[in-house]
């Protein structure tokens, strides 16, 4: 005998009632708690049919542009061509993804500010050694008297361990305590060394961007900015860097150090800027010999 529609508690899942229509369960489970709805369950919708792919577009012409300036072109290793749709000189078109952009063909040229080319190393260590040389002769006649009074303080000490030397004398006691006015006379001669230094070069940098070692070497520092002189300004803080560690000589050598590495920073800048050029934002270039020479530079046709 068969069982008359219905809703029912589905036998496979007692916490859910279904509807029986005398063949079969329909319709969606509903809690067993829930009270049914009068006849059977609304049918289910149909799923909605999948939408068709759409077809692409027919493609587009795209606008050129005059091609690339001479010298320009693909990188050496695209052997094999660009990718399909690549244009060369396309408006807004790179090179395609993943392709490297084209460089600069051979060796990329020396930067020239203001048309100069940079000074080379060697001539600033030059110029530097030059400078140093007048700078030590001014000291030799203004320092003179306190470097000689420096050594009667010091020459006791020196003389008694010399003739431990010597004489190869092991005795534990102390050498003899160093003069008295050894410290004083030691910051003297440093704070004059470094007065004759700044009296030297700030007024003639500041001036022309030459000190006599830079005029002999035909070299000169100029602002990053504009070939024109550096003011007292600008030249004092370029020279504050390199200058002012002098004081700290005293300090276990630390201001020569600081000194030593300021003088060979050029060699890893791509401007060759020490640390006080970077400070005062100068350059030092080469000068030409003549007008002519600045306005064809080496390697370029006139």
């Amino acid at each position: 005998m068969s069982v008359a529609p219905g809703w029912y508690v589905d036998p496979a899942d007692p916490q859910t009632r279904r509807y029986w229509d005398g063949e079969g369960w329909i319709g969606a489970p509903i809690p067993v708690d829930a009270t049914p709805p009068e006849g059977p369950p609304p049918p289910e919708p149909e799923p909605a049919p999948e939408p068709e792919p759409a077809t692409p577009a027919a493609p587009t012409a795209t606008p050129t542009v005059p091609g690339p300036p001479p010298g320009y072109g693909p990188p050496p290793n695209w052997q094999q061509g660009p990718p399909p749709g690549w244009q060369a000189g396309a408006a807004g078109q790179g090179p395609p993804p993943g392709w490297p952009y084209p460089t600069w063909p051979g060796r990329q040229p020396e930067p020239r500010p203001h048309g100069l080319p940079l000074a080379s190393f060697g001539a600033r260590l030059g110029a530097r050694l030059i400078d140093f040389g007048i700078v030590f002769v001014l000291n030799a006649l203004v320092n003179g008297w306190f470097v000689r009074r420096l050594w009667h303080e010091v020459s006791p000490t020196f003389d008694e361990f010399l003739r431990r030397v010597q004489a190869q004398d092991r005795t534990t006691e102390p050498l003899p305590a160093l003069g008295e006015q050894f410290s004083a006379l030691i910051v003297a001669i440093l704070l004059i060394a470094t007065s004759l230094w700044l009296a030297y070069e700030v007024p003639s940098m500041a001036a022309t961007g030459q000190t006599f070692g830079k005029r002999v070497l035909r070299i000169k520092a100029v602002p990053v900015e504009a070939d024109a002189p550096l003011g007292f300004g600008r030249a004092l803080r370029r020279w504050n860097t390199l200058g002012l560690p002098t004081l700290l000589w005293y300090c276990c050598g630390l201001g020569l150090l600081l000194q030593l590495i300021d003088a060979l920073s050029p060699l890893f800048d791509p401007l060759r800027q020490a640390l006080h050029d970077k400070r005062a934002q100068t350059v030092v270039v080469q000068l030409p010999r003549t007008p002519e020479d600045r306005a064809n530079p080496p390697g370029e046709t006139p």
